[in-house]
């Protein structure tokens, strides 16, 4: 027979198991593998990288925090152009997979799979996909733009 102090006390403990259940967490606004950001790559320097070229791996010595990651910089004249205008640097849709922001999701990036479009740097999971997301050019931006922010929770 359920009484009052069953039902009480059966809600009392549902209430503390609500409690303790952890909450879901929101991506943080810049993808960091171990908190450093492109993987150590060198935000800046993909800007004067011609189309095949491989990323510029900065060094711990010019680092500098920007947006809850820590970036790795080349030198420290690239380091002073990042941090005087860090949006013009840093990766779009936060450095998470452009391909994955167009289509509404949120997904990890390499370095390697990089592009430089009108101005902005974009990183995507894997060469693989970031062929797919060149071939869908501008949509994918425009797509990736209007989901951006609110993917990130």
């Amino acid at each position: 027979m359920i009484t009052r102090r069953t039902t009480l006390s059966l809600l009392a403990a549902s209430t503390a198991v609500l409690a303790t259940r952890p909450a879901f967490a929101m991506e943080p606004p810049v993808y960091a593998e171990d908190g450093i950001a492109i993987d150590g790559a060198d935000p800046v320097a993909f800007f004067s990288l011609a189309e095949d070229d491989d990323p510029v791996i900065g060094s711990a010595e010019h680092a500098l925090e920007w947006n809850g990651a820590t970036w790795h910089f080349a030198s420290a004249e690239n380091r002073a152009l990042f941090e005087a205008d860090p949006e013009a640097y840093a990766p779009a849709f936060g450095g998470y997979c452009a391909f994955a922001a167009a289509r509404g999701y949120v997904a990890s990036t390499v370095p390697e799979a990089w592009s430089v479009v009108d101005g902005r740097l974009f990183l995507n999971y894997s060469l693989r996909i970031r062929r797919r997301w060149l071939r869908e050019i501008p949509d994918a931006i425009a797509q990736g733009d209007a989901n951006w922010p609110a993917l990130l929770g």
